[in-house]
């Protein structure tokens, strides 16, 4: 672990590390509050990742739980990653899946899928823990129109680095010198970091682009504090020294740059705008196919 945790260290004065800092936006859903940190005006993406939002803690009201309804989505992979909580996914191909802290629900989307997500109708009783991110990674253009699949992957088949106050689990792609085998289509950087009081942090220049998010307490780099529920993007091409002197927990995301800008619109992401509008006629005239088990009611095209 020592090649992980020590200093970063160099001659002359180091550049400044931080490229900016996204403050999220939050969005009031009712029972609980989303932060939304990609896309944002600051910065559309980070790699391939095209958004990002942060969910919870929050413990529901009794008899209430989450209830995304079927809705689409083209040109992504969703990563659904809890620190608390369940979800049950289910989607067009059949899937039917709960996810649980530490693993990770992969879902391609390729040229279609629907999916939905929800809370276990046995946890609503006492009113369920939410807790954890949701993220989307643009599919290369090459891979824009893939057939849709889905994969899961539990919490003990993730790589685990641990060490001199660092405790990290590699949910996607490669770092440390460990690989993730959930499958990317391009490179791509997604650890769940734990630093213990005073414990300090190397993130490698392996990735060209870096950031990380704040989940909970704070870190340090080069001197300046950073508080949860900020995206702090680092600088390219260079060791960066991060330091938790009262202990911090952060996703570290990133990886290989898209290969040209994305269209978002609603839940779809594409390279052409006249695909995105394709996808919407989809949508409304019912050619995703519907969801085993959840195919009474649908989230319908914005307006």
């Amino acid at each position: 672990m020592s090649d992980v945790a020590r200093t970063a260290s160099g001659g002359g004065a180091p550049a400044r590390a931080v490229e900016t800092v996204l403050v999220p936006k939050a969005r009031d859903l009712g029972d609980f509050e989303v932060r939304r940190a990609l896309p944002s005006i600051e910065r559309r993406m980070v790699g391939p990742f095209v958004f990002w939002d942060h969910f919870g803690p929050v413990t529901l009201s009794p008899g209430k739980g989450l209830d995304v309804r079927p809705h689409p989505h083209i040109g992504l992979a969703t990563v659904t990653y809890l620190f608390e909580g369940e979800i049950v996914h289910k989607d067009t191909l059949g899937n039917d899946a709960t996810i649980k802290p530490g693993a990770v629900n992969w879902m391609s989307a390729g040229r279609g899928i629907a999916h939905s997500e929800r809370s276990d109708p046995k946890l609503r009783p006492a009113g369920p823990r939410l807790f954890g991110l949701q993220s989307w990674v643009g599919l290369p253009k090459r891979h824009e129109e893939s057939a849709p699949s889905f994969v899961h992957y539990a919490r003990d088949a993730l790589p685990e680095i641990e060490g001199e106050g660092v405790a990290a689990r590699l949910v996607v792609g490669s770092a440390f010198g460990k690989r993730s085998p959930v499958a990317t289509f391009m490179e791509t950087l997604y650890a769940d970091v734990t630093l213990s009081p005073g414990a300090r942090l190397a993130i490698p220049p392996e990735h060209e682009e870096r950031a990380l998010y704040i989940v909970e307490g704070s870190v340090e780099i080069e001197g300046e504090s950073y508080p949860a529920g900020r995206m702090v993007v680092l600088r390219p091409g260079s060791s960066v020294d991060v330091a938790a002197p009262g202990g911090g927990h952060f996703v570290l995301l990133g990886g290989e740059p898209m290969d040209g800008p994305r269209h978002v619109w609603w839940n779809f992401v594409s390279s052409s705008s006249e695909r995105i509008e394709q996808a919407k006629r989809d949508w409304q005239e019912g050619r995703f196919g519907t969801i085993p088990g959840d195919d009474k009611e649908f989230i319908p095209l914005p307006k």
